[in-house]
């Protein structure tokens, strides 16, 4: 036998040792014990965070929403008819991100930013925490700044500004979407980003809008966010806190992002069947005790940055449905509470032929008024009053009794009144001619027109700022200094226009 020399073997076992990896992983693993409606009940993960990422057999994913002694309580972000009792969960010790960035513009995407359009997959290379902290008050700015609706009776009476929250509230089939969807459509042009999240809306009503947002050319700056009627209530829920995820990563760029929540009665409902579920227990109308935290913690999410922080904004339009008009149930006071004002419409305005069916007085914007352009201020001012003079005095005179000439005189204008804020269906109107229009009818320049006249004559003004020599010197002036120009040109204008008439 040959002799084995120390030093060699010395050698050999040190290399041994060099090469020597450890392959042993500690993971935190639990078994499912039961599943169902998009909710599994997880044994044995000790360890689990809130809001973390669990791994589930068949590629699913899981969001910790219950922590217990036991067990947790997990969402599923997949098909939980894949999942069955017994299986291995792991844990991921990551957060649940969305993607975000430039390239999700104009498309349709799920909650977990996965696209439903069709157009291929989404080439993000950035993501972000679905649940982050608000912006805190040190942080914010005021909010100054207009954001045009296109819709008179909005801009004139219940202005929104850039970082505002307005609650837009009313009945079924009212036209609560419609006035959302038309505030899209006008920010063409307007360097605003938008984004509609549609919880628990019928496949075919998304379908038409992502169309008609392309035929008006509106979709290559809006995002769709959308979590359908059929879907589990996991979606449901995550839909709005996906889609602030998104318009924060362009708020933190300085850009200006306008978000529609349609609705979040849809989403109290969501987030009511998860809790039911996971047995916390209920309270008011089976709600959970935390449904007012819910909505807080996603409408301040919308916010004006400061300066320093690059002066971007969020400004939401959250959508609720109410009941027979009843704007005291549960979740729109919840709501009404939370933001900065609301846009109330009215079913009997709506089918008596009133549309947009905006009810002048239980709308409000509390701080909207600061952004107003300051020409609309002037001229609008004295509408809301008229318009309450002008419901107290119809309801006399529908009992025949002889009126002055003083108070006939009220009546017509205030008839003239409603007549110019009708609006149809996406006909949306330039902010000059809606005070040109609005300052022809407060400095009594319509008084001797009838109703026909009156409707002729802003169409007719829309053409005179844009043709007319005086008319488009007033256009220049409303956009760029906002203020109302000369009195004098202001008169004439109007005059000239009124010969047309």
């Amino acid at each position: 036998m040959a002799k084995i020399k120390v030093t060699e073997m010395t050698e050999v076992i040190k290399q041994q040792i060099e090469s020597f990896e450890t392959d042993v992983q500690l993971e935190n693993i639990g078994k499912v014990l039961s599943v169902g409606d998009g909710i599994a009940i997880v044994y044995g993960l000790q360890q689990a965070m809130m809001g973390e990422l669990l791994a589930f057999p068949q590629g699913v994913k899981g969001l910790v929403f219950n922590l217990e002694e036991s067990h947790v309580g997990v969402i599923l972000l997949g098909r939980s008819d894949l999942i069955k009792e017994g299986d291995l969960v792991k844990t991921t010790k990551k957060i649940f991100e969305v993607p975000v960035g430039e390239k999700m513009l104009g498309r349709v995407v799920n909650p977990l930013g996965q696209p439903l359009d069709g157009l291929g997959l989404i080439e993000t290379t950035e993501s972000l925490p679905v649940e982050r902290k608000a912006k805190g008050v040190m942080s914010r700015g005021p909010v100054n700044e207009s954001l045009e609706t296109g819709i008179k009776v909005i801009d004139a009476l219940v202005p929104i500004g850039r970082g505002q929250r307005e609650l837009i509230i009313g009945d079924r089939q009212t036209g609560k979407t419609t006035l959302a969807v038309d505030t899209i459509i006008n920010q063409k042009g307007k360097n605003v980003i938008c984004i509609y999240v549609a919880i628990g809306q019928k496949e075919s009503s998304v379908t038409a809008l992502a169309q008609l947002l392309n035929q008006n050319h509106a979709m290559a700056y809006t995002i769709i966010v959308t979590a359908g009627a059929s879907r589990e209530g996991t979606l449901l829920y995550l839909a709005p806190f996906a889609g602030v995820t998104m318009g924060e990563y362009f708020m933190n760029q300085g850009k200006d992002v306008l978000i529609v929540y349609d609705d979040l009665s849809k989403h109290a409902i969501a987030y009511r069947e998860l809790s039911l579920l996971l047995r916390r227990p209920p309270g008011r109308e089976a709600y959970p005790g935390d449904v007012f935290y819910l909505h807080s913690r996603l409408l301040e999410r919308s916010a004006k940055l400061n300066d320093q922080l690059g002066g971007g904004s969020i400004t939401a339009l959250p959508i609720i449905e109410t009941k027979a008009g009843d704007i005291s149930a549960y979740i729109p006071t919840n709501v009404i509470s939370i933001t900065d004002g609301q846009i109330f419409l009215e079913t009997e305005l709506f089918y008596s032929g009133i549309r947009p069916a905006i009810n002048a007085g239980l709308s409000v914007s509390r701080v909207g008024g600061a952004a107003q352009w300051k020409a609309m201020k002037k001229v609008a001012g004295t509408l809301r009053i008229n318009l309450a003079n002008y419901r107290e005095l119809e309801s006399f005179a529908q009992f025949g009794s002889d009126l002055d000439p003083q108070a006939k005189r009220r009546l017509e204008r205030g008839r003239k009144t409603v007549e110019i804020l009708k609006q149809d269906v996406h006909e949306l109107i330039e902010m000059p001619t809606q005070i040109c229009t609005i300052y022809a009818l407060s400095s009594g320049m319509m008084d001797d027109l009838n109703l026909e006249q009156v409707v002729k004559l802003q169409s007719e003004i829309h053409q005179s700022l844009q043709y007319n020599k005086l008319g488009q010197k007033i256009y220049k002036i409303l956009v760029e200094t906002k203020s109302l120009p000369d009195e004098k040109d202001m008169h004439q204008f109007i005059h000239d226009v009124k010969k047309v008439v």
